[in-house]
């Protein structure tokens, strides 16, 4: 005899009829991919823009093919870089403007390798959402896809991925990676940095990509301003100040380098001055840089006044409007000045090298 419950067992675990079940796709879950195809297709069109003749084949295979011309390069080294937008982000999701983050993003790895002397080649980007919104993907790989122009460099290929509930709706993250190449006979690594080497600063835009927490945590929360608020202090809006774009060395670092006139090159980036400035140097060689020998933006005094920040932790946060630093041998100052001013290229002495500890001292 079977037992009166076993029966009802049966009956709560028995399997739904197939025919009755409504089949469940990745957009149930998140993940449109026909939307995501409309969206690569735009891509591919953006980045064939930025193709040149050593790009073989399109954007869509397993890999992107680049052809190294070794007419140009006689003993090439291959210089790569990888960097993000970090939480400026966030000012571009508040104000939905996301054009110029794809800039700062090319601008930024440019610079990283360009300061070695390398010439870029090309760029891969990787931008990540929880649903992918194709005007805002478009409008993120255009500045991409400009900013690779105008420096030379192709934008050969990339991820867009979307992952919903790992990022907010309206929300994405964005990180690139560029490869250059420079003959190793003319590497710029600061090996060369001597004491005497006056020290020049070309200035930023702003705070480029870097500080952007301690900035809006400023701006935002201790002075509560809206991003689309005007600021007596610094007269603009907010959002428009921390979106400035971050700017682009590579035709002056050409230039210096060229002609034979820097022996070392930093990127002012995360860390400021304080902590950029000290990877090029040599060991025995210490910078002096002189406060107040070039003109800091509004944006940074204005940021110093609203959290009583102190001179130390301004310097190691922020570029505070010096966004390069060029060593240039004394005796070749003339010539460098001259070719900067031909090349309507404003800078600064903002301080020199002498022998010390491997530092940056503040004069």
């Amino acid at each position: 005899m079977i037992a009166p419950g076993l029966s009802h067992l049966q009956k709560a675990h028995t399997v739904p009829d197939e025919s009755k079940r409504k089949s469940v796709t990745y957009a149930d879950a998140g993940v449109d991919i026909t939307r995501g195809d409309r969206a690569k297709e735009r891509i591919k069109f953006l980045a064939q823009k930025t193709f040149n003749r050593n790009v073989l084949g399109g954007i869509g295979g397993f890999g992107a093919l680049y052809r190294l011309d070794l007419q140009r390069w006689k003993s090439p080294i291959l210089v790569s870089s990888a960097d993000g937008v970090g939480t400026k982000l966030k000012v571009a999701f508040e104000l939905d403007m996301h054009h110029s983050v794809g800039a700062d993003l090319v601008n930024h790895c440019v610079n990283d390798i360009a300061v070695q002397g390398a010439t870029p080649l090309f760029f891969l980007d990787y931008f990540a959402s929880g649903r992918l919104d194709s005007s805002v993907t478009e409008s993120v790989v255009t500045g991409l896809a400009e900013a690779c122009k105008a420096n030379g460099c192709a934008l050969i290929g990339g991820e867009t991925a979307q992952m919903p509930g790992f990022y907010k709706d309206g929300e994405y993250d964005l990180a690139g990676f560029i490869v250059g190449a420079v003959d190793r006979d003319k590497m710029v690594t600061g090996a060369g940095i001597k004491p005497g080497d006056v020290l020049i600063g070309l200035p930023s835009t702003g705070l480029h990509t870097n500080g952007y927490s301690l900035a809006r945590k400023l701006l935002f929360e201790v002075a509560g301003y809206k991003p689309t608020q005007y600021v007596t202090a610094i007269k603009e809006k907010a959002g428009a100040a921390l979106l400035k774009t971050h700017r682009s060395y590579l035709h002056v670092i050409q230039k210096l380098v060229a002609a034979g006139l820097t022996t070392g090159m930093a990127h002012i980036t995360g860390g400021g001055i304080t902590e950029n400035l000290p990877r090029i140097l040599p060991k025995g060689a210490e910078a002096q840089i002189e406060i107040g020998s070039w003109p800091v933006l509004p944006i940074f005094e204005h940021l110093r006044e609203l959290g009583q920040v102190t001179q130390e932790e301004m310097m190691r946060t922020f570029n505070m409007g010096i966004g390069l630093i060029a060593a240039i041998p004394a005796a070749k100052f003339t010539r460098a000045k001259n070719l900067l001013d031909r090349a309507e290229e404003k800078f600064y002495v903002v301080g020199r090298i002498v022998k010390g500890e491997h530092r940056v001292h503040y004069t």
